[in-house]
């Protein structure tokens, strides 16, 4: 079974054969997951191409942005907890950096609770399949570095709330049970990548910091995407807020 699929063995494949000998760039990584927000840091900021991603449906660059005097990496990210993931083995091969930052929307299963604000995961239910290889089997994984993400949103006073988020592979699934069994674990929103996320960067030594703004609200007599697109896009998170949270001392 899936859940069984935790294997403390040597991989047989090795990021070498084809990237080469892993680099040191910088320590910290910024990744997306909005194409809009992605092109307009590259217009706004001085972005140096430094590496690329490469499989077989194309390429994903990576660049270097100098944030005063920190340096980060920055890259679009792909969808998804299998190819989330991945791209952070990659980047980190590439780049050096050892503690990402990501955001992106989620969907909201307690508006009250979540209208409004940002979200900080404390832990994911691990309904996709990548977490199950890189750590052993659990229905939750903690996000080890929640706390440490809510000290600097409060002293960038960012309004924001904690919870456990609902990950899962399968977007056109949320059905009513499923979304009611999350809400009763205590999951305050569904997302795609958290899980899988922290399992790779638990298992490589890697600092995962995250958030979500919530977009789509999923309850038991309506679906509303009325807010989807913003939460996507919305410029009010994108590098300004975020030029601030890397220049925390307690992330450098």
């Amino acid at each position: 079974m899936i859940i069984h699929s935790y294997d403390t063995g040597k991989s047989l494949t090795d990021l070498r054969a084809f990237y080469g000998e892993p680099r040191h760039l910088c320590d910290i990584c910024i990744a997306t997951f909005s194409d809009e927000i992605y092109r307009y840091a590259l217009d706004k900021y001085d972005c140096r191409e430094v590496a690329e991603m490469k499989s077989a449906n194309g390429t994903r660059k990576i660049h270097i942005v100098d944030f005063g005097k920190i340096t980060a990496a920055f890259y679009l990210s792909n969808i998804g907890s299998a190819l989330a993931g991945t791209e952070i083995i990659e980047v980190n091969h590439l780049t050096g950096a050892g503690k990402f930052i990501i955001f992106g929307s989620a969907g909201s299963l307690d508006k009250e609770k979540t209208s409004g604000k940002y979200i900080i995961p404390t832990e994911a239910y691990r309904d996709e399949g990548l977490s199950y290889h890189y750590a052993p089997p659990a229905d939750f994984i903690k996000i080890k570095t929640a706390d440490k993400t809510a000290q600097i949103f409060s002293e960038l006073k960012l309004p924001y709330v904690m919870g456990k988020v609902w990950t899962t592979d399968a977007f056109y699934r949320e059905t009513a049970a499923k979304m009611k069994a999350r809400r009763d674990d205590g999951c305050i929103a569904v997302e795609m990548e958290f899980a899988g996320a922290e399992a790779v960067c638990d298992f490589h030594g890697i600092e995962l910091y995250g958030f979500l703004v919530t977009g789509d609200v999923l309850s038991e007599s309506e679906y509303d995407r009325a807010e989807l697109h913003s939460a996507n896009h919305s410029l009010d998170y994108t590098m300004e807020p975020e030029a601030s949270f890397v220049n925390r001392t307690r992330i450098k």
